[in-house]
């Protein structure tokens, strides 16, 4: 289904970034099937509608988490990828944990980069939080060169921290605050 720009929470020159619906499941499926190869064993996106049904759904309905579709403006919103935030804390904290990936077709033209920058822009502005972390298994160079051409620090290691592909995985820990997006 294409898209408008004035569906789009912010834009920059190729992409625009919008929210999940129930509506994308087909062409979001479609896209992982695509790019299995490119995912495993990093991540493991939804392949089937029912699947994307359940997954979009915690997306659009849990107050803790938030869902971002990364979709190239010169393609008719075709989606080149996707950022998460999760495990979004209010209170003190006003922080989230950020996971991404992007599509095989969107793969080494810049994209993800400019939309995972218009997300952080976008959790620290409208969505008023102060700090994101980014955990990269130390092999997934693709996810962990994203993190810095964002502006994340790298902030420690963590062995065993998440369970993926079936074992415990060490993470690098990387994170950027408002102060720091805002002086650099």
């Amino acid at each position: 289904m294409p898209h408008t720009a004035s569906r789009y929470l912010a834009e920059g020159p190729r992409v625009g970034i919008r929210h999940f619906t129930y509506e994308d499941g087909a062409e979001f499926a479609a896209r992982v099937r695509e790019s299995k190869d490119l995912h495993h064993p990093w991540l493991f996106p939804p392949d089937t509608a029912d699947a994307y049904t359940d997954y979009a759904g915690r997306l659009i309905e849990d107050r803790t988490k938030a869902g971002f579709l990364v979709c190239e403006k010169s393609e008719g919103g075709a989606i080149a990828g996707f950022v998460n935030i999760n495990n979004i804390v209010e209170g003190a904290f006003l922080s989230g944990a950020l996971g991404y990936g992007a599509f095989a077709h969107a793969v080494g033209r810049g994209l993800m980069r400019e939309g995972l920058d218009l997300v952080v822009g976008y959790a620290f502005g409208p969505m008023r939080l102060h700090r994101l972390e980014i955990n990269a298994q130390p092999a997934n160079t693709a996810s962990i060169a994203l993190a810095r051409s964002c502006g994340f620090r790298l902030e420690g290691f963590s062995p065993n921290m998440l369970h993926v592909d079936g074992a415990w995985r060490d993470h690098e820990r990387w994170a950027v605050t408002a102060e720091m997006r805002a002086s650099g």
